[in-house]
């Protein structure tokens, strides 16, 4: 774990294993994580990936033919019918997509003993697990640089084996195992065949043992007298065989040849020898036969002399250190209450430490889980088969909230991530809008598994595949990169282009005033107080339209005069009887209050159109709705979103209340990973991940053209620092305050005039590319 000088801890550590697999420290590159128990006894270590998602018929499964229905149901809207969206389907059941998985767990097992020292870290500027203790040491990381979840064990005798047996996994999981000692150390590997699918998935574990004796037993090893263990670790889904001795092979390559000096004495035990000194297999099959991994010789080597794991953790380092300290937050707090223990602190939930080590977690956390695929409900992250809502990409308030930060906190490994799911699932965007609207262009589903961007999770209750914001929604991070770096992507581009011309397609009706209306139209995942689910021009589908086609028109000039005279021929926002901003802008639709998602704010946060400072009656309106939200359910992404809301509005009151109910609510495990709903119940990511874009956004927040210091500041936190920030019009900002002053320093990349806002008031400040610029402003 490491610290700053006088400053906030960058990691976390417990005096006691993990009981639970929710309490397990986490690693991870975006491709495999690991959850590690830190238990010297019997200690294992979770492998997950992005990719093993168990097949349900969902991969098999298309959205829905209804595009020749489509002019009636908007007729029988219009009419009054405010349950024609009920019958807009094709009959089908409610089908869940693909749920995430663990992959297996490896075990290390030793004899018990109880010893009088243990400790367990997590260190976030390495990524190292750490659990040491009488007689045992053990650290494992995910390798950012090679993609393989490396572990180091010294001082102890034990026994290690892939173990698939974890909660959850299916009784008719086809699994077979195989072990083979070779001059290079010992190979394991595990095979898990999906029941009733040609879809598996297959476990590979390179061991190479310092000293002792190596025995083969049927599921494993047994390391007698060994002064250490080095484990290398992938994991790869697939259809039908794999090449095992290639990966095997690719695996020894990334260790520098005199680190493979053989496994020290071997002892076939039971296992038969084969061809070669020194190598003896063994498999065992529950049921399937497996291709067993042989004794191949080590291809040549391009690598430094050098300790093997060292090499790969300074590999590894180099690109996750720089990412995670980008941008650091010191609230100045109690150095007594930083050095306790995560479990200890979860305790103290008012303290600045806390919230210190919640952003740190959160940072880690995120970017740990970005690579492959951005965050999923869970992250990266499972010890259960049976993941709540499938482990998905919920991207109707989940991964959008879970990304939010990724532009402001320089974080564009997660952008990355994002973007390379979005490019993928393109494909499937544009089969969504063809099958369901009749149009052109791209429909973003509300549920992925990763695989799959068809929309085909919905039904009566959730008709999710009425909802057309979600492309809007999932580009605003990969926008606001393009913003904070000065140049637009021309994928980013043609992605908005494609969202654009669907609605050319969709926008075709229009009501009495001759604005256009957005009809079917559905606000997740609430309905009107008066009326079934799929509506009439729901305050987002609105914001997200116009957005859309606004920000295409920056991409593309050629289109910019059509599609913006689109844009402006929607209808404006509707203030409801009580004051606040409705979240359907047609007459007659009553809003339900209180409900977890404030998809009707969408205009507020996460996009611009709504503010204080150039629509400051909207603004009001907004305001009264956010007053009027229920909590609902107390979902901790319905908390959080609530407070990015009320930063972009400058109630700190308000931010520091909701941000009150998640640091209070008992929803962060001793990982410091948190939980869907108070207690600890349901783990789920949203709460750490979407952490660091509140406290962000109270402190600091940029449009291209204006800056906005302190806008919704806590009392609780009167002093800080936080580094690093990047803004909408390319510059990084270091703020730091206390109960008397502020300071700004702020670097551009551009020269470029913005609007300064703090509770002053308003200022031009003109910046030039390369010239610092520092602000001193009053904070009382």
């Amino acid at each position: 774990m490491t610290t700053h000088p006088a400053g906030p801890v960058h990691g976390t550590w417990e005096p006691t294993p993990a009981t639970r697999w929710e309490d397990g420290y986490l690693s991870g590159n975006g491709h495999h994580g690991a959850l590690v128990f830190g238990d010297p006894n019997d200690e294992r270590v979770v492998v997950t990936h992005h990719t093993l998602v168990r097949p349900n018929s969902g991969e098999r499964a298309r959205p829905p033919e209804l595009a020749s229905q489509l002019p009636q149901l908007q007729d029988r809207l219009l009419a009054g019918d405010v349950r024609a969206a009920e019958d807009f389907t094709d009959g089908r059941d409610l089908q869940w997509v693909q749920p995430f998985h663990p992959a297996f767990h490896i075990r290390l097992r030793r004899a018990s003993g109880a010893g009088r020292y243990y400790r367990r870290s997590v260190d976030f500027t390495t990524g190292v697990t750490h659990a040491e203790g009488d007689g045992w040491d053990s650290r494992v990381f995910v390798s950012r640089a090679d993609d393989v979840i490396v572990q180091r064990v010294t001082g102890a005798d034990l026994t290690i084996a892939l173990d698939h047996r974890l909660p959850g996994a299916p009784h008719d999981l086809a699994v077979g195992h195989g072990a083979v000692l070779t001059s290079d150390g010992a190979l394991l590997n595990l095979r898990a065949r999906y029941p009733g699918s040609d879809r598996a998935y297959t476990g590979i574990t390179l061991v190479i043992v310092t000293g002792g004796r190596t025995t083969l037993t049927p599921l494993g090893l047994q390391l007698t007298g060994a002064a250490s263990a080095l484990l290398l670790t992938r994991v790869l889904r697939h259809t039908g065989e794999i090449d095992v001795p290639t990966v095997s092979r690719a695996l020894r390559d990334l260790v520098p040849h005199q680190a493979l000096g053989g496994p020290g004495e071997v002892d076939c035990g039971a296992a038969a020898p084969q061809r070669g000194a020194g190598n003896c297999a063994t498999s065992h099959n529950e049921p399937a036969d497996e291709h067993q991994p042989t004794a191949a010789q080590p291809a040549e080597r391009n690598v430094p002399d050098a300790d093997p794991y060292t090499h790969l953790l300074d590999r590894h380092t180099t690109l996750h250190r720089t990412a995670y300290t980008r941008v650091t937050l010191d609230l100045d707090a109690d150095p007594t209450e930083r050095a306790l223990p995560g479990s200890e602190l979860l305790e103290q939930p008012e303290s600045p430490a806390f919230l210190e080590r919640l952003f740190a977690a959160g940072r880690y956390h995120l970017l740990s889980a970005a690579g492959l695929l951005p965050p999923r409900l869970t992250g990266l992250w499972t010890g259960d088969w049976n993941t709540a809502w499938s482990g998905a990409f919920t991207n109707d308030a989940n991964v959008n909230l879970q990304t939010a930060s990724a532009a402001a906190a320089a974080l564009p490994e997660v952008t990355d991530a994002l973007a390379g799911l979005i490019g993928r699932q393109l494909p499937d965007w544009r089969e969504n809008a063809r099958a369901i609207f009749g149009a052109r262009g791209a429909v973003a589903p509300a549920h992925s598994d990763g695989e799959s961007g068809l929309t085909y999770h919905f039904n009566r209750e959730y008709p999710l595949h009425l909802w057309t914001a979600g492309a809007d929604w999932l580009l605003k991070p990969l926008v606001d990169h393009d913003e904070t770096r000065g140049e637009r992507d021309p994928r980013t581009g043609d992605t908005l282009a494609e969202v654009a011309q669907f609605y050319e397609d969709f926008l075709t009706r229009t009501d009495d005033d001759g604005h256009l209306v957005l009809v079917p139209s559905y606000s997740p995942e609430n309905r009107p107080a008066n009326a079934s689910w799929g509506a009439i021009n729901a305050a987002m589908d609105l914001s997200a339209a116009r957005h859309a086609l606004r920000t295409a028109a920056e991409y593309h000039p050629e289109k910019a005069q059509a599609w913006r005279a689109l844009a402006d021929r929607l209808p404006p926002h509707r203030i409801n009887d009580d004051g606040a901003l409705a979240e359907w802008a047609w007459p007659g639709l009553d809003d339900t209050y209180d409900h977890r998602h404030l998809s009707h704010l969408y205009g507020v946060w996460p996009l611009d159109e709504i503010n204080p400072y150039d629509t400051p009656d909207l603004a009001g309106a907004a305001h009264r709705a956010l007053e009027l939200r229920g909590a609902e359910n107390d979902s901790a992404h319905g908390h959080l979103h609530h407070a990015l809301v009320a930063a972009r509005l400058r109630d700190g009151d308000r931010v520091a209340h909701a941000l009150g109910q998640v640091l209070k609510g008992d929803f962060f495990h001793a990982s410091l990973m948190s939980s869907h709903y108070p207690n600890l119940d349901v783990y789920n990511a949203d709460a750490a991940h979407t952490l660091p874009a509140v406290v962000i956004e109270m402190l600091v927040q940029s449009t291209p053209d204006r800056l906005v210091l302190l806008p919704a500041l806590p009392a609780a936190y009167p002093k800080g620092e936080l580094t690093g920030i990047r803004t909408r019009f390319g510059a990084e900002v270091d703020l730091s305050w206390s109960p008397q002053q502020a300071t700004a320093v702020v670097r551009p990349t551009r020269t470029h005039r913005v609007e300064l806002r703090t509770s002053s008031g308003a200022r031009p400040l003109d910046l030039v590319a390369g010239e610092d610029h520092v602000l001193t402003l009053k904070t009382w």
